[in-house]
């Protein structure tokens, strides 16, 4: 008898459903409303790791890593893969969950909701597994709030093993900004709950920065056989999304309109992707600075490549606030702030010598990465 015909009655799976969705996190997922925080690349970028990623989810062969670290320093665009990737799963039928982690928020920024919404949205799309997590949670509802460990094996692995889901095509589980999870040790409990993970026909990505914590535990024995996949900047696509951004900007903004000249000169979006050092953040943030409708993009921009002086009234506003906040909150979780300081005065006159921008240096210092 197929695990569908145990249970017969669809009031119990619904009843078993409603008890995984008040303990999920629905605003986590890939498609969720709030994921407009997180778009997808920008068209014609990423094509190589996009298409790395596809190559390893598809692969059933025996020597396969059936678990994936993507990892790569802040601004380097990993989140946007993520999103592109998810995207693409759907596609194909071949995403079996995600799951974007979000330092300080409510419900995506701890890790007791993980597992049950993963579980919530395989339920979704698997009639089979539907039906045997449903026999479990109506046995004791109170698995929801078992420890990560319970939680992975009686909410994911046994449901799906008694489904039988290796008849079904391969599916991949996203989990994106590990590192953004409260508390490394919850971090490190979660990966340390993925050991005994075997399933052949399901495929976990995890998405971090290479924080130490992490790394090191995926150098241990238990973790040492996951694939690998490191995020780095791309300066050509970097200026693939510069370009096509400027030519947007030069046909919308109404600012626009009576300019007669090219518009960027080629070495003013060179000095801008020098500066990135190939990070879509810094790109991504003279973008949203240059095409703000109350203000004229070619002074703007003017500003960005230190052409013009800038205003020294109240009124102005730094074009770099976002990168100042993004690595103010990355500094801030270093532990030896003492020691951090020092290196940071010492690194800061050399490359103010050098003439990098405050808020190039901490790209060019490699905050973040390691």
């Amino acid at each position: 008898m197929s695990i569908e015909n145990k249970i017969d009655d669809s009031n119990v799976q619904e009843i078993a459903l409603r008890i995984l969705y008040n303990a999920s996190a629905a605003d986590a997922t890939h498609d969720a409303a709030e994921s407009f925080t997180h778009p997808p690349c920008h068209p014609n970028t990423r094509l190589k790791i996009l298409d790395d990623l596809t190559t390893w989810s598809q692969d059933t062969s025996d020597s396969a890593s059936q678990i994936l670290w993507m990892h790569g320093p802040a601004g380097t665009g990993k989140s946007a893969i993520v999103q592109s990737f998810c995207e693409q799963l759907q596609d194909r039928a071949s995403l079996g969950a995600s799951f974007f982690f979000k330092r300080g928020h409510p419900s995506r920024g701890n890790s007791t909701k993980l597992w049950p919404t993963i579980a919530y949205q395989l339920a979704l799309i698997s009639p089979s597994f539907k039906a045997a997590i449903a026999m479990r949670l109506i046995s004791d509802p109170a698995l929801v709030d078992k420890s990560l460990n319970a939680q992975l094996q009686r909410l994911l692995i046994d449901p799906y093993h008694e489904a039988d889901a290796s008849n079904d095509s391969s599916l991949v589980i996203v989990i994106d900004g590990l590192d953004e999870c409260e508390e490394e040790a919850r971090q490190q409990e979660i990966l340390r709950s993925l050991t005994t993970f075997s399933e052949p026909t399901l495929r976990i990505l995890i998405v971090s920065r290479p924080e130490v914590h992490i790394k090191q535990l995926f150098g241990e024995a238990a973790l040492s056989s996951c694939a690998h996949l490191t995020v780095l900047g791309s300066s050509d696509d970097v200026k693939v999304y510069l370009t096509d951004e400027f030519k947007r900007i030069r046909e919308n903004h109404t600012a626009m309109a009576g300019l007669s000249c090219p518009w960027p000169e080629e070495r003013l979006i060179r000095q801008i992707i020098d500066k990135s050092s190939g990070h879509f953040v810094y790109a991504a943030t003279v973008i949203r600075f240059v095409e703000d409708n109350d203000f004229d993009p070619v002074e703007r921009l003017l500003i960005v490549t230190r052409l013009q002086q800038q205003d020294q009234d109240s009124n102005y506003m730094s074009p770099f606030s976002a990168l100042d906040e993004l690595y103010l909150q990355i500094l801030s979780t270093v532990p030896n702030r003492a020691q951090l300081s020092r290196l940071l005065i010492a690194f800061w006159g050399k490359y103010i010598m050098k003439g990098i921008s405050a808020s190039s240096a901490p790209i060019a210092l490699g905050v973040g990465s390691n």
